[in-house]
């Protein structure tokens, strides 16, 4: 039964332009972890407003992003899944967990930091960012959370929210583990692969993007920085765009590296990099399949009903909250 199961939570920003790095990296785990967890999944829309946006594009991005998780195998009959900002109790959860969160704790944040050193306009908001992190996951008791390299800070905050409310009102929260997964894609920049892909990069060629054409597929994997030495094999120093393409076969065609290495190594980087850009091909065909057959409106009513569906489970544990602050009704 699920509710015999440990709970899993993530959430994905709906800002456009999901790509193999988020799809490899993350989005094909989260669809196995359906399997054997009780999965919460949520498009994290009140993140996302912590930057610069368009109201009305961002409107379209948040239903996009729905239909894209669904797409990759989300599926709403095995997971809670939902927009963010229709379930209150996330902002409830975090103003509580923010008048005990040291300022000094979110000075230290570096993404914070990294933001606002590109431009990025410093906010509250953006500042406690972390802070509304920790509300999702303790919302519904996580016990896991998938994350990577770039958000393990911010799950060390959320354990040490966690034993700071727990030592101050009782055993509430349970301490949130990182799930890593045994075997996960380093998908990096087609175009500069010392830097992760990434969607908020100018160039369009340093990814390869879910809904791609296969034609874009192709070009942008042949475009893919190499180098001048003609041998495919793995080495993150000395080659590591093609490191990066070998990562992204085996994750889409599930060989190992050392396979792929002993198939091609000699094969030139034509030849390989066709060879790469058919196993994206042939791994995004199903996505991009189900996406076309998906409708807006059913899409609409799954995310409404799950917003409903989260809204009732997280109201009971959020009156557990409320009755050890004190906010409970009189």
């Amino acid at each position: 039964m699920a509710d015999e199961r440990k709970t899993v939570f993530s959430g994905l920003q709906p800002t456009g332009n999901i790509h193999l790095g988020n799809y490899l990296g993350a989005l094909k785990n989260w669809v196995r972890l359906q399997d054997e967890y009780d999965t919460v999944y949520c498009v994290v829309d009140l993140h996302a407003i912590t930057v610069d946006y368009d109201p009305v594009k961002f409107h379209q991005d948040r239903l996009e992003a729905a239909k894209v998780l669904m797409a990759v195998g989300i599926d709403p009959g095995r997971s809670l899944f939902y927009f963010q900002s229709q379930v209150p109790q996330h902002s409830e959860l975090a103003w509580i967990l923010g008048t005990m969160t040291p300022t000094g704790v979110l000075n230290r944040m570096t993404q914070y930091k990294d933001k606002v050193a590109k431009g990025v306009a410093a906010n509250l908001g953006l500042y406690s960012y972390p802070v509304l992190m920790a509300a999702d996951i303790l919302l519904y008791r996580a016990s896991l959370v998938p994350i990577g390299d770039d958000q393990k800070q911010h799950l060390e905050m959320t354990r040490d929210l966690a034993e700071r409310f727990n030592n101050r009102f009782g055993e509430v929260f349970p301490i949130p583990d990182p799930l890593i997964p045994e075997t996960t894609a380093r998908i990096m920049s087609l175009q500069e692969p010392g830097n992760k892909m990434s969607k908020s990069d100018p160039n369009e060629k340093s990814r390869v993007l879910i809904l791609d054409s296969p034609d874009d597929i192709t070009k942008k994997i042949k475009s893919a920085v190499t180098d001048s030495d003609p041998d495919v094999r793995f080495d993150w120093d000395e080659k590591p765009g093609i490191s990066n393409l070998l990562e992204i076969m085996s994750g889409c065609t599930g060989q190992s590296i050392d396979d792929l290495v002993a198939e091609y190594g000699d094969k030139g980087y034509g030849v390989f990099k066709q060879a790469v850009a058919d196993a994206v091909i042939a791994e995004l065909a199903s996505v991009r399949a189900s996406y076309k057959a998906l409708d807006d409106a059913e899409v609409a009513r799954l995310m409404t009903k799950g917003a409903l569906d989260a809204r009732q489970r997280a109201e009971g544990f959020q009156q557990e909250i409320r009755k050890f602050t004190g906010l409970s009704g009189i």
